[in-house]
């Protein structure tokens, strides 16, 4: 899973090398996000505590999470959208309830989202590159299309 670094407030980019991909659950699952920040480290606290509850199983705390968020009069109001995977699965989390389990497995989101996920499509069925090269090369796609993703790429893998 990789990430740019890029932290915009409307058109004025105010952090460059901000980490919106990390390792969670004992390196078990990785979790991303794109949107508010504050609203994010919230979210990827109340995902791990998700996953401590339900003894890591992604799905399980995917679907608890996203009906805490949808329902809780706080929790509602934050501005983000969650990519998280483990070695078998991927989910995208939002707010309004979402779990979307992708069909391939592969997941874009945030402002270059839709460029970064084109982009690895391709490259997965026409080159030769291991899955930390894909993301890497389809988050400088990325990049190098949207204002609103840089190329201070951070990837992870479990």
């Amino acid at each position: 899973m990789g990430g740019d670094g890029q932290v915009s407030l409307g058109p004025t980019i105010v952090k460059q090398t901000a980490r919106k991909v990390r390792k969670v659950h004992h390196d078990r699952a990785l979790a991303g996000f794109a949107g508010t920040a504050a609203d994010a480290f919230t979210l990827f606290e109340r995902f791990e505590a998700k996953l401590e509850e339900h003894r890591g199983s992604l799905r399980k705390a995917a679907v608890e999470l996203a009906k805490e968020w949808r329902t809780d009069r706080v929790l509602r109001r934050l501005e983000a959208l969650l990519a998280v995977a483990d070695r078998d699965t991927s989910f995208i989390l939002s707010g309004t309830g979402e779990v979307i389990e992708p069909d391939d497995g592969l997941i874009g989101i945030g402002s270059g989202g839709p460029y970064a996920l084109a982009a690895a499509r391709a490259l997965i069925g026409h080159s030769d590159l291991d899955a930390k090269g894909v993301v890497t090369e389809a988050m400088r796609i990325a990049a190098g299309i949207c204002v609103y993703t840089n190329d201070q790429i951070t990837v992870e893998e479990l």
